[in-house]
């Protein structure tokens, strides 16, 4: 697919179903005449994975119109300038006019350099721009020096968090007994046989005169983070509230594990700290109000995509009366909308993979699908996700009577029901929407509200439009 091609694809994205900004994608209704914005927008672009474009033609709220030749050689004049003489160093961007819902927009397209970061000229190395929630914003000096690090092919993982040891103190360190038990193998006799199967994983190093501990090593399997002062602020924060706000706290757990060792243990935590009032008690059976597979999931998910670059933002789940909030550092890879079929983006590949084969979390993809699938067996009300230019945020919530379900919330569940519906190639109908949400079936017509509200706000469409009976209609997500 050449960027044209991609162009449209990715504007598509960005105006359905909620015309929403991409970190691919900047909408532009004129010229500004501030050269240091513009210069700020293609900066963020040229550091961006894959690239970006500005779109001159599309106004704040998504509308359209076309852009006439005149305007069009002006602002392609003047950007052209810029990423010529106003950046660290010339960057050469593509240009064409095309044709999208029959308007004829200009798309400025600057793709991604190979020498990172770029930054503004005649300023320092810290004047680096990036594109976070559909945002251009200043890096902070922590995400410059991933920057640097990640383009000279240094992964956050491969870091190193901690040098000159001794072998003894690896083996103190790390929680290597809980890594054999994850991988199904019988912890060896020999210590130099422990420290070659770290080494392979990369868990740790060794060079001519001591040892090491890799980012990787440690945030997987320390048996205590305190111990590696560059990821005391990655541990995992819980707080549970009384009532439905902050401002009373029953308690904070600070976790001291690395997520490996402690993964399965804050599971549970949480999964006791969210006990359904009917099962708390000594002799029955204590349950969760959230699936436990859902809480699995969205946590695996929050460790998985954080953005290490970002400080003072830790992984926090907080606990309150009416929901529970599971934030992580940096903004989605993926349009929110769009986490069910999509596969998986992860910022942190290394992360991602070691937690696959260590049995914590997804690889294909399917981990929020399950989650989602779980939460609609139990009936409660659909997930919620938010974002900011610098965190994720996935809120779960417990039971709620239809009557008493808002009508955004009734089209965030009918949407979800589609993609999982979609993603084992079936259909929306009223049957599957009384279903979803227990409604009797002399009620047909509450669902068929419900459909029609989703469809409406366009999360969904009709799977065939050659059926003209309503009774009869079945349904696809919007991008299905």
């Amino acid at each position: 697919m050449n960027w044209k091609e991609q162009a449209i694809k990715i504007l598509n994205d960005s105006m359905h179903p909620v015309p929403t900004e991409l970190n691919e994608v900047d909408w532009k209704s004129g010229l500004s005449p501030k050269t240091d914005r513009i210069a700020q927008h293609i900066c963020a672009f040229a550091n961006l994975q894959g690239g970006g474009m500005l779109v001159f033609g599309v106004n704040d709220n998504g509308s359209h119109f076309s852009v006439n030749k005149d305007e069009a050689d002006t602002i392609i004049k003047l950007i052209g300038n810029v990423a010529q003489n106003n950046l660290s160093h010339a960057i050469k961007v593509e240009h064409d006019i095309l044709e999208y819902e029959n308007d004829a927009l200009l798309f400025i397209y600057i793709p991604e350099q190979i020498e990172k970061p770029v930054h503004l000229r005649g300023k320092d190395l810290f004047n680096c721009y990036c594109r976070s929630a559909g945002q251009t914003v200043k890096m902070s000096q922590s995400q410059v020096k991933f920057l640097i690090a990640k383009s000279q092919g240094v992964s956050f993982e491969e870091q190193l968090a901690l040098e000159g040891l001794k072998a003894s103190e690896i083996l103190q360190m790390l929680n290597y007994s809980k890594f054999f038990e994850l991988i199904d193998k019988t912890v060896p006799k020999t210590n130099d046989s422990i420290l070659k199967s770290l080494i392979e994983y990369k868990f740790c190093k060794i060079s001519s005169t001591s040892w090491s501990i890799t980012n990787l090593g440690a945030i997987l399997f320390a048996n205590n983070v305190e111990d590696f002062p560059g990821l005391r602020e990655r541990s995992v924060i819980v707080r549970k509230y009384s009532g439905t706000n902050n401002q009373v706290q029953e308690f904070e757990q600070i976790g001291k594990f690395g997520y490996a060792v402690g993964f399965e243990g804050l599971v549970d935590f949480i999964a006791k700290n969210t006990l359904s009032p009917e099962n708390i008690g000594v002799i029955r059976k204590s349950e969760s109000i959230y699936p436990k597979v859902a809480i699995r999931e969205f946590v695996a998910n929050a460790l998985v995509h954080q953005d290490f670059a970002l400080t003072g933002i830790p992984i926090t789940i907080e606990i309150f009366s009416n929901r529970l909030s599971i934030t992580n550092p940096g903004a989605p890879l993926n349009d929110v909308n769009r986490l069910i079929d999509l596969p998986p983006h992860s910022r942190n590949e290394q992360l991602a993979q070691s937690l696959f084969l260590l049995g914590i979390c997804e690889r294909r993809g399917s981990g929020i699908d399950r989650a989602i699938a779980a939460i609609e067996e139990k009936h409660l009300p659909p997930i919620k996700i938010t974002k900011s230019e610098q965190h994720t945020r996935v809120f779960l919530f417990p039971p709620k009577k239809l009557t008493d379900m808002t009508k955004e919330e009734k089209i965030r569940a009918c949407y979800q029901h589609a993609c999982l519906l979609h993603e084992s190639n079936m259909t929306v109908n009223n049957q599957s929407v009384r279903e979803r949400f227990e409604i009797n079936k002399n009620n047909s017509s509450v669902a068929s509200r419900i459909i029609a509200d989703t469809l409406e706000a366009g999360f969904i469409k009709l799977s065939d439009t050659d059926i003209l009976s309503k009774k009869f209609a079945t349904y696809i997500p919007y991008y299905a």
